[in-house]
């Protein structure tokens, strides 16, 4: 299936999985390099990505949300203000309107109903985004502060002006929201699994949610032994494209938990060379 590329002539693909735990990163990083893709870590609530790939020359900034902020001698506690909002970011107490900045979603609704002009904004940093290269790559990343309840605006910063590709987006694990607004600047996917009933399960989700978006994609099974029957009577009955196995085997887990990079063991540089192929085939990623 061929690939639609986005207004700016690049093309995305999405690295994702139903469940956390199941090498989403570390297939992102490895194939990166093998691929010479620029890595963009969506992930922005635990972002790790940079661990592996070690960039230098990291610039960063901050991201910020517009807030309202309330001029309590203007407002005259109409409560316009409070019944608009979807969020609950506002309060009326009868004798102050309270703004729970963290709710707010920075529509702006409130503003629009303010007769007596009683609010503004202000800007509220909720992270940082960090970019860096590793030789011929770029590695850009989101950072979400501590305590901040919504990634999206973040993964939405990192994500607006992306590097001319192919890109790889670290995705955040799961199906969530977060997940949802990384696939939207995506136009193709691959989903890691690991061959577990747990895994299967968690898989059916997100390949659900690709298939609505009509995103072209293919599946990864990590830590395979040889066993999972299961999986391959799924991906056939669901006439799923598989991009290839990654070995289970200690010395992966050795090397990961130092920073390493898999494809420096020979027989995971073999996998991750055939799956490389097969995702230059089945996403038509060059």
């Amino acid at each position: 299936m061929a690939v639609k590329e986005n207004e700016v002539g690049f093309m995305n693909i999405a690295v994702l999985s139903g469940k956390g735990g199941t090498g989403k990163t570390t297939v992102a990083v490895n194939l990166a390099e093998i691929l010479t893709a620029n890595y963009l870590d969506c992930d922005v609530e635990e972002p790790n990505g940079f661990i592996f790939l070690k960039p230098s020359e990291i610039t960063s900034r901050d991201v910020h949300v517009l807030s309202p902020v309330i001029d309590q001698e203007q407002c005259n506690l109409c409560g316009e203000c409070t019944e608009t909002c979807q969020f609950n970011a506002l309060f009326n107490t009868k004798k102050e309107i309270l703004v729970f900045e963290k709710l707010c979603h920075s529509c702006q609704a409130c503003s629009l109903v303010c007769r007596p002009e009683a609010l503004s904004f202000q800007e509220r940093k909720i992270g940082v985004l960090e970019k860096g290269k590793k030789e011929k790559i770029q590695c850009w990343r989101g950072i979400l502060d501590v305590g901040e309840p919504m990634a999206v605006p973040v993964i939405r910063e990192l994500l607006k002006d992306a590097p001319s590709g192919p890109n790889l987006l670290d995705c955040s694990p799961g199906t969530s929201c977060n997940a949802v607004n990384s696939l939207r600047f995506a136009q193709g996917a691959i989903l890691v699994t690991e061959p577990s009933a747990f895994g299967l399960h968690d898989l059916k989700m997100a390949v659900k949610l690709v298939q609505g978006l009509k995103l072209p994609f293919g599946i990864i099974i990590n830590k395979w032994h040889g066993e999972g029957s299961f999986l391959e009577e799924y991906f056939k009955e669901e006439k799923i494209n598989v991009l290839g196995q990654i070995p289970y085997d200690r010395k992966a887990a050795e090397k990961y938990s130092r920073g390493g990079m898999l494809k420096d063991i020979p027989v995971y540089r073999e996998a991750f060379h055939k799956i490389a192929e097969r995702v230059r085939e089945v996403l038509k990623c060059n």
